[in-house]
């Protein structure tokens, strides 16, 4: 496992939509997300403690309301566990290392792309543009995104 865990100091820093996200498993609202309509390359990070999640080039728009993504960066990074709040059955998605509710993943996804629908909080994560990933550690991510 990674060094990627959940700090005091990181989870004083959110937000309260944030907190009740990534903490208390929260949802936002649909169409609310701050990340929703991002288009840029670039990498999807864990709010409280910058595990890597996702690339931009696994994001698609599923038209759910939520960012939508094909695929996690590996699955080390997430884990699944059923949820059967609200009423329904389905599975939660969470960050490996710092714990952080992240969203759901769902089976209606795009067929050509392994057929998943990881349906994400934009509250749960932090967006690095590709030209900014070098500097702030994620690198290694790079040839994971599609070139311009």
């Amino acid at each position: 496992m990674t060094g990627y865990k959940r700090s005091q100091d990181a989870v004083a820093k959110l937000t309260p939509e944030q907190f009740r996200v990534t903490q208390e498993g929260g949802t936002e609202r649909p169409g609310t997300g701050a990340y929703l309509e991002e288009t840029r390359q670039g990498i999807y990070v864990d709010i409280v403690s910058g595990e890597p999640l996702f690339v931009s080039s696994a994001k698609y728009e599923s038209g759910c309301g939520w960012p939508s993504f094909t695929k996690p960066i590996s699955k080390i990074h997430v884990t699944e566990a059923m949820d059967t709040s609200h009423g329904m059955t389905r599975t939660e998605v969470r960050s490996a290392g710092a714990d952080s509710h992240l969203g759901h993943v769902f089976t209606d996804g795009p067929p050509e792309a392994g057929g998943l629908r990881y349906c994400i909080n934009s509250a749960a994560l932090r967006f690095v543009p590709r030209s900014e990933m070098k500097a702030e550690g994620y690198e290694d991510y790079i040839s994971q995104i599609e070139a311009d």
